[in-house]
């Protein structure tokens, strides 16, 4: 089987015959082609398609083969595009040539398909691995940034607070050992779920995180991950309210529901004024459960709101009281709504307040489409 099946593959040549075959060999063996007939029309082809490999023929009419590679180089979503040629051409000045237009290899005509494939296949494998190490090292600056930075803060608050209690020659008097207590704990706290989620972030990446959907409670879900995190909205005297009913069931996994919810919640009471309100509801509607956790805090500017599911690394900004995140908490909420078969998304206006929203099946689809050919 062709691990890159449904890849796409560019092929310029102005030889009817050549392309025909081609093409055809191309398509049988999985891939999926473009068509161009000279360097002019590839260009314009690349303005509304990015191809995963491009088949180069070097002597075209107009611009050849080596203008039509540096000019593919030169656009920013095909810099990195793989180029072979297909050339006549076997002196090495030609050879030479092609490659410092860019091309990464090439094949001799009359050419062998099977040599063509072997030379797509293979430069498709580096393409992928140079992708997948990208990422990895993305990933991995991600994560040290996270660690160097983001545990430093809490850390601090641990050591400085459980340094005033340690102090044997400190006298406190009661209202200040509630006070440092408290700010002990919020730092406990804070690295907890910081730690939370750099675990979950990391069997993500490891895609080792398991979903396993029951149909349970929403309203229950909902009330324990309030509960968890009532200390904090109340340290900020934020009024925190579920209006789920209480007998709306989801078809979902309970950990995965409640971790999205405890992300969501979270990132509202950071970014809620003091006396702010914090509601979390649900509606039904063809077979969904549509989730919303709403505040009437700062909010976000439009072009924020647009980038906050879409970055491949999440942003981080400070809260209204100064709070310390790693923008974890929605990367990970946006991964699991996906695996539970959802989508996320937010509604916010500046100074107005932020709404998320999550959908939920509601039932096993399985069951449903099971259960619908027995009645058929």
């Amino acid at each position: 089987m062709n691990e890159h099946e449904s890849s796409n593959i560019l092929i310029v040549d102005d030889n009817p015959t050549n392309l025909r075959v081609l093409v055809e060999y191309l398509r049988s063996t999985g891939y999926k082609t473009l068509v161009a007939t000279g360097g002019d029309q590839a260009i314009r082809q690349l303005e509304h398609h990015t191809p995963d490999l491009i088949l180069l023929d070097v002597m075209m009419p107009g611009i050849d083969g080596f203008e039509t590679c540096r000019l593919i180089r030169e656009k920013p979503n095909t810099a990195d595009t793989p180029i072979i040629f297909m050339t006549a051409l076997s002196d090495m000045e030609s050879k030479v040539s092609g490659f410092k237009a860019g091309a990464v290899d090439y094949v001799t005509k009359p050419f062998q398909l099977e040599e063509v494939s072997v030379r797509i296949h293979t430069h498709l494998t580096i393409q992928r691995q140079k992708r997948e190490l990208r990422e990895l090292n993305a990933t991995k600056d991600k994560f040290f940034s996270i660690i160097a930075h983001d545990l430093r803060g809490p850390f601090s608050g641990l050591l400085g607070f459980s340094q005033i209690f340690a102090d044997p020659n400190r006298e406190l008097s009661q209202a200040q050992r509630n006070r440092f207590g408290a700010l002990l704990h919020d730092s406990a706290r804070n690295m907890y779920e910081l730690l939370e989620n750099l675990l979950a972030w990391a069997r993500l990446e490891k895609n080792s995180l398991n979903i396993s959907p029951v149909q349970m409670n929403l309203y229950d879900v909902t009330e324990k991950a309030i509960a968890l995190l009532s200390h904090n909205a109340d340290s900020k005297k934020i009024q925190l309210s579920n209006t789920i009913a209480a007998d709306m069931e989801v078809y979902a996994d309970p950990n995965a529901v409640s971790t999205i919810l405890r992300n969501l919640i979270t990132n509202a009471i950071k970014f809620t004024e003091p006396d702010g309100q914090i509601v979390v509801a649900a509606t039904f509607e063809n077979n969904v459960t549509q989730v919303s956790v709403s505040d009437n805090g700062i909010g976000m500017k439009e072009e924020t709101s647009q980038q906050v599911f879409q970055s491949e690394f999440p942003l981080s900004t400070t809260g209204t009281r100064e709070e310390i995140g790693t923008g974890l908490g929605l990367l990970i909420s946006r991964e699991l709504s996906a695996l539970s078969g959802g989508e996320i998304w937010v509604e916010s206006e500046e100074g107005q307040g932020s709404t998320f929203f999550f959908t939920l099946p509601t039932e096993d689809s399985e069951r449903i489409v099971s259960a619908e050919k027995v009645t058929t």
